[in-house]
């Protein structure tokens, strides 16, 4: 691969659902050159990627800790300024070991750590790390997912204690990195992003009670992500909006 000219999309937890279809959204986007996958698995079989632009993806498999995360900072250095699409799409709602808490009882100290570690922590490293990645004169838009629970104005119903503190954790992060990122890397916009229900592993327990029509598919969401990615403005200022655009209250 030449470095001359070029333009390249950064995915960070590649495997998902959401992750995996920003994938093949770059990856048929005839402005990128090459889409960096990176994710604590293999890349997956199932991925739709034609065999005629299979060339232009490149998987990265790692850990979330910091040293490991600093290697794969390392092995991209030499596309550094070149970057112009980096979405951060780790999330954690469940598991087979916790669960949203409902009651103040149910709130578990581990389960506190496990999800602001994945929704809050991993996040904030990569902000951190990516920054030599990112700085320069190319355009270059980073998209987080956030949630619309996240939103303190917004919280209506109280409940899922950990990963509403840990998302809204995350957009005063975000609200930090980009005024740091404009004083620095005036460069780079960031977007807090939340995708509406999405047809994932992560909404797959409460799908039932979602609106007809409010089910989304991962390849719609990763085309409004786009949308929304290519209309950003270089402004300094973070956004936080949703999957159709509309801005959401902090």
């Amino acid at each position: 691969m030449t470095s001359s000219g070029s333009n390249y999309a950064l995915i960070l937890g590649a495997s998902g659902g959401l992750g995996s279809a920003l994938v093949t959204q770059f990856i048929a986007d005839p402005t990128i050159t090459t889409v960096f996958a990176v994710s604590s698995k293999g890349q997956p079989l199932t991925l739709p990627v034609p065999a005629t632009q299979a060339n232009k993806l490149v998987w990265i498999e790692t850990e979330y800790d910091e040293q490991s995360m600093s290697g794969v900072v390392e092995q991209l250095k030499d596309y550094a300024g070149q970057f112009t699409r980096v979405c951060i799409c780790h999330g954690l709602l469940h598991s087979e070991t916790l669960w949203p808490e409902k009651r103040l009882e149910d709130i578990n100290a581990q389960a506190l750590h496990e999800v602001f570690e994945s929704n809050t922590v991993v996040p904030t490293l990569w902000l951190k790390l990516l920054f030599k990645l990112l700085k320069g004169k190319t355009p270059c838009v980073v998209a987080t997912l956030s949630a619309r629970v996240g939103s303190i104005g917004d919280n209506r119903m109280g409940g899922w204690h950990a990963y509403r503190a840990s998302k809204a954790a995350l957009n005063m992060v975000l609200t930090n990195m980009s005024i740091e990122y404009g004083r620095r890397a005036k460069n780079v916009k960031l977007i807090a992003f939340h995708p509406g229900t999405t047809d994932t592993g992560l909404s797959k327990p409460f799908q039932a009670s979602v609106p007809s029509g409010k089910l989304f598919t991962p390849a719609f969401v990763a085309s409004q992500l786009s949308k929304i990615m290519s209309s950003a403005e270089l402004d300094g200022q973070l956004l936080y909006v949703d999957w159709n655009g509309q801005p959401i209250p902090w």
